[in-house]
């Protein structure tokens, strides 16, 4: 599909004015963008661009997250992307690692919302980031809770308690449990299995991996564990998925 084709048609379906969206450049600390059902970009602010490491908009529209970023948060972003267009509800406030190199601890506040054209369709995702450190509106507790989930995404592949989660940020199992689910909208193993898959996904699509090591890297502890799992939440072995899903 050409680029500027899926760009002006969404844009059109939503009745979004390309005017408008200029709005967003005179924000620096806030990165705006849209992207269509696919998950491809079909308009970002210059926070964004910089994000993707291109000079303009234009050198990433019609590409994906997959394009610019390290494959689990690639893989982050796409979940949460499919998870709007699919049941409609929008992402408020989720607290997850900044669109950069693998490397860096930068924490980004989240919010997005489903675009629908004049039949209620579901044609697009809005959304935007800021880094948690210039989110005034972030409280001790979501603080401490984005040292958590930065420290998960650093270490996901390995044995993770939420004990060890809780003391690290200072915080009761509990009470720990129950912001994360708050903030996050999902539980913290919940959460942590939904990493491990979405990696799992992308080096099944992207590599010749076997099973097993893709399995292994990821988390799992055996083949047979990784395939009962896999299947149950995505509805098809990792092998079905492979061949479904395999990049030419």
């Amino acid at each position: 599909m050409n680029n500027s084709y899926s760009e002006q048609t969404v844009l059109g379906e939503v009745g979004i004015n390309r005017q408008i969206l200029g709005l967003f450049d005179l924000q620096p600390d806030v990165s705006f963008f849209i992207k269509d059902t696919k998950g491809r970009f079909v308009s970002l602010n210059r926070r964004s661009c910089e994000y993707c490491g291109v000079k303009s908009e234009y050198e990433a529209l019609g590409k994906t997250d997959s394009d610019f970023f390290p494959p689990n948060r690639a893989a982050m972003y796409q979940a949460d992307d499919r998870r709007v267009i699919e049941t409609g509800q929008p992402v408020v406030n989720r607290i997850e690692p900044a669109p950069e190199e693998e490397a860096s601890s930068r924490m980004v506040v989240v919010n997005k919302i489903p675009l629908r054209n004049d039949k209620g369709q579901i044609v697009a995702v809005a959304g935007f980031s800021r880094r948690v450190a210039q989110s005034r509106a972030l409280s001790s507790v979501s603080r401490k809770l984005s040292k958590a989930v930065e420290y998960l995404h650093r270490n996901f592949s390995g044995e993770i308690k939420t004990s060890d989660l809780a003391k690290q940020v200072e915080m009761s199992v509990r009470q720990f449990e129950r912001s994360f689910k708050k903030a996050l909208g999902t539980t913290v193993r919940q959460y942590l299995l939904r990493m491990r898959l979405d990696h799992a996904q992308y080096l099944l699509r992207n590599t010749e991996d076997t099973i097993l090591v893709i399995a292994l890297s990821v988390g799992f502890y055996d083949h047979a564990h990784f395939t009962r799992t896999f299947r149950r939440e995505k509805g098809m072995s990792p092998k079905q998925y492979r061949i479904q899903n395999r990049k030419s």
